[in-house]
């Protein structure tokens, strides 16, 4: 069994907007670092976060979470695109210097996700092989629409969309449009029952750790076929 060294500290984004926390979680037999930002209503150590780096190193791969300059604050409301795109390239920067043997993918949950794949339209992130998107929110609940996913066709790199169909700012339907137009580029994978936390109903017979556990499969499966 390998080794899963946990470690914490702090990046600079920029002298104007300041620094913010870090954890890196890295199994001694890590072959890739996903570099992972948290939604908007909750930090990188939120418990999904943390069940998502902890599923992943139990399969190889290490995950550097770091948080946004409004929640290192204690805010609430989401910085400015400006600001979170310029954390997600500090935060990859970081990474990098931290993990430089490790080839990288980036993404995150929600917010993190999204913000990552529009800096990565606008000026690609250095060194970064693919995404990997958790709950894309391609729209506001009850606001069926793509126009949170147009910049997607600006993305140069193959995309991952973990998505569950019950998720109420994700309309499955639109999703899987999205996905297709997108081409070779992008995999969509469902989590049946799933809402925008992953979590599902009691009937469905599934334990929180079952949807895990297939949310960290289809992300190592196709992390594997993208640093090939």
């Amino acid at each position: 069994m390998s080794e899963i060294i946990q470690e914490s500290g702090r990046f600079e984004v920029s002298p104007r907007i300041g620094a913010v926390s870090r954890i890196m979680t890295r199994p001694s037999d890590a072959r890739a670092l996903y570099v992972l930002a948290h939604g908007a209503g909750a930090g990188m150590r939120h418990r999904f976060m943390e069940a998502v780096a902890a599923a992943l190193a139990t399969a190889g791969i290490a995950t550097f979470r770091y948080q946004f300059p409004y929640v290192e604050a204690g805010g609430k409301r989401p910085d400015a695109p400006g600001i979170l795109h310029a954390t997600v390239r500090a935060a990859n920067d970081e990474a990098a210097r931290l993990a430089p043997d490790l080839p990288r993918v980036a993404g995150g949950k929600s917010l993190g996700g999204r913000m990552t794949s529009q800096a990565q339209a606008k000026e690609r992130l250095a060194g970064v092989r693919g995404l990997v998107l958790l709950g894309f929110p391609l729209h506001a609940p009850g606001r069926s629409g793509t126009d949170r996913a147009a910049h997607l066709a600006e993305v140069d790199v193959p995309m991952c969309f973990i998505q569950g169909t019950r998720d109420t700012l994700a309309d499955l339907g639109l999703m899987k449009e999205v996905t297709k137009a997108l081409g070779a580029r992008a995999t969509l994978h469902v989590v049946e029952g799933g809402d925008h936390s992953f979590a599902v109903l009691k009937r469905s017979g599934r334990t929180a750790d079952e949807v895990m556990e297939e949310i960290r499969d289809a992300a190592v499966a196709w992390i594997d076929r993208v640093i090939s």
